[in-house]
């Protein structure tokens, strides 16, 4: 068979293969190749002569050929735009392209077996491979690597020539959906002329297939679904799918204030989350959750990931067929944010998997006012599944019954296999980018062919209506029917006189209560028993004997062992490791990823051990005792901040007891995930009344290595803090961090934890902490000279982070005595009150500066000055500048000395 090179699609190899398995057991292969074959074998063995093959076999291959190039092909020949004409690809799909010619229409062919209709004419098989891939559905699939899942969707398609025959009461429920889509957004357009809605107009199919994909799911055995999507149709979504009241929805167009306190802002109605129970047609229930959003498109993506990954987790004991996501895109989005591309990429890892995304994307076929080919290189705006090998089903967001039909074969595969399937809607945006746009400006000839077009509701009643299946006065009634509902939920709204916005998830929150300002006086009792603490250590250090460790290794554990049961002088990694063990030991989970966190990118941690010969894992934190119900889940991420740091967001909010943490390699990698801390971590409780207690590690500290990796940015989040909504500290002990990481989940309430970590100071001599510090006490936000003699001090310093031990150093080989070495351990909530209680102890100091290691423009000064504008602080620190930090470590250290020098002026030194 060697010689059949024209093959080409079919793969003669492996055909040359299943031929050899046929020849020696029939029942071995396929039942479509089986039959294909023995039609091959009679033709061999009745026309085949001197060795040769006969050109009417040959002819087989070729048709093999031609229906392998619709599978592989025929998405790019398909009628799925509603709009406009599809571009032109060549070659196209025509027999010809394949060897044949019009006069082998009418031959039959055994080759008819592989598409499921057994020995019949070229005809009859074009036919049945145009309605199958080039109808209202392109498929692209046949890049997927495991045969068996290509199989799967040739058998399922193929018979059915990839189509539903529903029932008329199922296409009355998609007209009933339709209906509602349509009426909605006509009602709106009426109502509330040229306010902002974002609305579903040319994509209203999506509700009828959101209602098929929720129902066929809860038949496969999920209960809950966990949705994302941008502002685009969300209104509708809302109303239609998760049946949120159209009277609250109405009564956000009224622009009513909001019923909470001043503090209390809110956001835009198309962005805020919502969660239900719904009863599905065969009597399940099933759970919605839509995640609130910002406007910054595709950022809520790797937060609905996280949430639906905590759902699984805690909720589903792990079962992925369970909990489904599914994210809603826009096609320019999906084509243009980078996040959608980190997001793809966790989709099959251990720490991330969800089992399978179903991504949806309204293809609106312009971005704001950008064309399609404008913006985008690749063919199609879902080219990013290919990253994963994932199905795409491109589909005409006219045909109603195609969508439906689509979506419920994507539930199907998402099920079987656990993995993402992508569904491309084809459809249009009626008005501009919002309601008052003009979308003209930039797009005429597209909007004169939209303003002609029918809406979806009217395309499918026409065809139901041409069928036979309904009668027109039952289209009109179920029209006016709804109609008058949404009037009369329009009239109720305006009878609300505030409006009211509840967390989305607040089944997690019932026991969570909301901060209050004198919360922050004081930090609640984090010690544990001396016995409690026995026994983490034990576990951190101890190793079992069946495994082989590498030498490092039982180095580093023989140091922790001696530590702990000897010197009693604990370093930062002992500390830290104990926390989380402590809060483990006490029943509460500890989830932690981002890049190489298992070791720790300064090799501190060594959270998960590595067998040296097979690599087997051991995480000596999960084996305190047999019963312990906390379980350490460390994974180092992909190198990811975006996405990574957005799906611990999202874990945390469903998870509100476990300690959720985020370490970036470096404390200035956060920048690559600016967009989650702006529009979530500092501001969902103020838009979205979302609480969320994950903790962020960014390793800081000024070593003279360079601008990259010396500054964490702690201007930026202090610009952010207001009205008690993150935490910042920058710990100068172990244990101080110990109690913050534990005080996460001692309050009442929960608040994002943001951690200028240290590097230096990991292994620092000074820098160690006593067992004594753990088993009493709390985290303390201030941390008052221990040195200093109140009645010789004239210059009180305050400070965070590590400098505090070079003043303390230098200092002492000056021996200079006139000074107080103040760590402020806890930048905000600003202590004020501490603060001044210190400084009131210190009455004859002459002198008050705030000191730091970054340049004036930088580190807490500006905000430091803003909190004590009434004293008479001023600072002491390198000069503004544009840079973090000097490239030169001669410079550095040329530079540090002369901070040093402008501390150390106000010296007073004792003869």
């Amino acid at each position: 068979m060697d010689k059949f090179s024209f093959v080409g699609n079919a793969d003669v190899n492996s055909i040359e293969h299943l031929f050899q398995q046929f020849l020696k057991d029939p029942n071995s292969v396929d039942e479509s190749w089986r039959l294909f074959f023995q039609g091959f074998e009679f033709a061999r063995s009745n026309y085949e002569t001197d060795g040769e093959i006969p050109d009417a076999v040959k002819k087989e291959f070729q048709v093999i050929d031609l229906i392998n190039g619709y599978r592989q092909r025929g998405h790019l020949f398909t009628k799925t735009n509603p709009v406009r004409e599809r571009r032109t690809y060549s070659p196209n799909l025509a027999i010809e392209n394949f060897g044949l010619s019009s006069a082998d229409l009418d031959v039959t062919f055994q080759a008819g077996a592989k598409i499921g209709l057994g020995a019949t004419t070229l005809r009859n098989i074009v036919d049945h491979l145009e309605a199958t891939y080039c109808q209202s559905i392109g498929l692209e699939f046949m890049y997927c690597r495991e045969p068996e899942k290509i199989n799967w969707f040739t058998e399922k398609l193929e018979p059915s020539k990839n189509r539903t025959n529903f029932t008329i009461d199922q296409k009355k429920q998609i007209l009933k959906k339709l209906n509602q889509a349509v009426i909605f957004e006509n009602f709106l357009d009426k109502k509330y002329v040229g306010q902002k809605r974002f609305s579903l107009q040319g994509a209203e199919t999506l509700i009828p297939a959101l209602d098929s994909i929720i129902e066929k799911g809860a038949e496969l055995g999920i209960e809950e679904y966990v949705f994302g999507m941008a502002h685009r149709g969300r209104l509708n979504v809302l109303a239609n799918t998760f049946y949120k009241t159209y009277k609250e929805i109405f009564s956000e167009f009224e622009n009513k204030d909001y019923d909470d306190d001043s503090l209390f802002d809110g956001d835009v109605k198309y962005h805020l989350g919502y969660s239900c129970v719904m009863p599905t047609d065969t009597g399940k229930s099933v759970k919605l959750t839509l995640s609130p959003n910002p406007s910054h498109l595709e950022a809520v993506d790797p937060v609905v990931e996280g949430i639906a990954k905590s759902k699984i987790d805690h909720s589903y004991d792990g079962d992925v067929k369970k909990v489904c996501p599914i994210l809603i895109h826009g096609d320019a989005a999906i084509a243009a944010q980078g996040v959608v591309y980190e997001v793809v990429q966790m989709a099959n890892l251990e720490g991330y998997t969800t089992g399978g995304t179903i991504h949806i994307v309204i293809n609106n076929q312009v971005g704001f006012t950008t064309n399609y080919i404008d913006a985008r290189s690749s063919t199609y705006c879902t080219d990013i599944a290919k990253v994963t090998l994932s199905p795409v089903m491109h589909v005409n967001g006219d045909d109603a019954e195609a969508l439906v039909h689509a979506v419920n074969v994507a539930m199907e595969y998402r099920q079987k296999y656990n993995k993402d399937i992508f569904i491309d809607l084809l459809c249009y945006r009626k008005h501009g980018h919002n309601e008052g746009d003009e979308p003209r400006y930039t797009q005429p000839i597209l909007y004169k062919a939209i303003a002609k077009h029918p809406d979806p509701r009217k395309i499918y009643v026409d065809k139901l209506l041409a069928q036979g299946e309904i009668e027109a006065k039952m289209a009109k009634e179920m029209e006016v029917q709804f109609q008058n509902e949404l009037q009369d939920r329009l009239d109720d709204a305006k009878e609300i006189k505030k409006a009211n916005v509840s967390h989305f998830l607040s089944e997690y929150w019932g026991d969570v209560r909301k901060s209050t300002p004198a919360d922050f006086d004081a930090s609640p009792k984090t010690a544990v028993s001396k016995a409690q603490l026995d026994k983490v250590a034990k576990a951190i250090y101890t190793l079992p004997d069946e495994y082989d460790f590498i030498r490092k290794i039982d180095k580093e554990l023989a140091k922790r062992k001696k530590m702990y049961e000897e010197t009693n002088q604990l370093d930062w990694g002992m500390c830290e490791l104990l926390a989380y063990g402590t809060l483990m030991n006490e029943g509460h989970h500890v989830r932690f990823s981002g890049q190489d966190v298992e070791r720790g990118t300064f090799s501190h941690r060594h959270a998960v051990l590595k067998v040296e010969t097979s690599e087997q894992e051991f995480i000596p934190l999960n084996n305190i005792s047999k019963d312990q119900k906390g379980q350490l889940r460390i994974y180092n991420s992909l190198l990811s901040e975006y996405g990574v740091l957005g799906f611990e967001y999202g874990y945390a909010l469903s998870a509100p007891n476990d300690l959720v943490i985020w370490e970036a390699q470096f404390g200035d990698f956060n920048n690559g995930a600016q967009i989650i801390f702006d529009q979530f971590l500092v501001a969902a409780e103020d838009k979205w009344k979302s609480q969320n207690g994950i903790v962020v590690l960014l390793p800081h500290g000024y070593e003279g290595m360079g601008a990259e990796h010396s500054s964490a940015r702690m201007e930026r989040f202090l610009q952010m803090c207001a009205h008690e909504n993150i935490q910042v500290v920058n710990c100068t002990t172990p244990a101080n961090f110990f109690h913050a990481l534990r005080r996460q989940l001692a309050r009442p309430f929960r608040k994002p934890l943001i951690v200028f970590s240290p590097k230096k100071l990991l292994r620092y001599p000074s820098c160690v902490s006593t067992k004594e510090e753990l088993t009493k006490g709390s985290f303390v936000e201030i941390i008052d000279d221990q040195k200093a003699n109140v009645k010789d001090v004239d210059t009180v310093v305050l400070s965070t982070g590590k400098i505090f031990y070079d003043l303390d150093e230098r200092r002492d080989e000056m021996g200079a005595d006139n000074f107080a070495f103040v760590r402020v351990e806890q930048v905000y909530p600003f202590p004020r009150k501490q603060i001044d209680a210190i400084l009131k102890k210190y009455k004859n100091a002459k002198n008050i500066f705030w000191v730091q290691e970054e340049p004036e423009n930088m580190g807490a000064w500006t905000f430091v000055l803003q909190q004590m504008r009434d004293t008479s602080i001023d600072v002491i620190s390198r000069p503004p500048s544009a840079a973090p930090a000097t490239g030169s470590f001669s410079r550095h250290t040329s530079r540090s000395e002369i901070l040093f020098e402008n501390i150390f002026k106000y010296a007073k030194v004792k003869a």
